[in-house]
């Protein structure tokens, strides 16, 4: 699948991958930062942003995905960097392709499955908003208000709206396959022995989606691994603070 990208910058290639109903316009400022030193591509996962819907989603085929853009684009010896679930795809590529890679950065997400009933939640919020209904986005998001409480999530998810043919919102990404395949993400079934390559674990403070059990699990499975912490943010760092964050990628992770 030919995957849309936003690139910028010359240098050595880094890519940087979105989590779970992200898209790569949520790191576009970040990204012209980073384009100061690097080759900055900025993808959008299949069934997300301005990238291809299709039925299948599983790390396979976010991984085959971005093998094809890495070798379509001629990148050599990228970076990748994942936020959530961009992590885990960018985990998944490492373990299938280390030779292609020289780093890996990984975002607030461990190398695990995860039990959380969080994003089915939201799917089946999103599933059963009545579109159709509303003619401006503060509209949706005065509906949504009555289910979900946090105004940053609701934030964060309108910005998936655009408006459709005949002029009714709609979403970006594929609601119907995330929905299906949700399950197959929580997976971690991409851990085949021992990866090499250097991985950096960058856990949110005040997140839970990194614990200390999680390093046992992360120890058996990489022998080059470093685990930085952010002070003072949730699971989304680089939003939350993007100047600490570029600091703290651009001082510890790329250096």
């Amino acid at each position: 699948m030919k995957l849309f990208s936003r690139i910028y910058g010359e240098g050595k290639p880094l890519i940087i991958l979105h989590g779970l109903f992200g898209m790569s316009d949520n790191w576009n400022a970040l990204g012209k930062k980073f384009a100061d030193h690097y080759n900055v591509h900025i993808l959008d996962l299949r069934n997300h942003g301005r990238s291809p819907h299709a039925d299948d989603f599983s790390y396979r085929d976010l991984s085959d995905d971005l093998l094809e853009y890495i070798d379509s684009n001629k990148l050599s010896s990228p970076i990748i960097m994942g936020h959530s679930l961009g992590g885990k795809v960018a985990l998944n590529f490492a373990f299938a392709h280390s030779s292609k890679l020289s780093k890996v950065i990984v975002l607030d997400i461990a190398p695990k499955v995860y039990q959380t009933d969080f994003h089915k939640k939201i799917l089946n919020i999103l599933i059963n908003l009545p579109l159709y209904k509303f003619q401006k986005r503060l509209e949706v998001d005065s509906y949504l208000a009555d289910f979900i409480e946090d105004q940053s999530l609701r934030s964060f998810l309108l910005k998936n709206l655009k408006r459709g043919g005949d002029d009714k919102y709609e979403w970006r990404f594929n609601i119907d396959a995330l929905y299906a395949k949700l399950d197959n993400i929580k997976e971690a079934n991409f851990l085949r022995g021992t990866l090499s390559i250097p991985v950096v674990f960058v856990k949110s403070e005040n997140s839970d989606y990194i614990m200390k059990e999680d390093i046992q699990l992360i120890n058996k499975h990489f022998s080059n691994y470093e685990m930085i912490t952010m002070k003072n943010v949730g699971h989304w760092l680089h939003a939350e603070n993007p100047l600490e964050f570029y600091k703290l990628i651009c001082d510890k992770c790329l250096n």
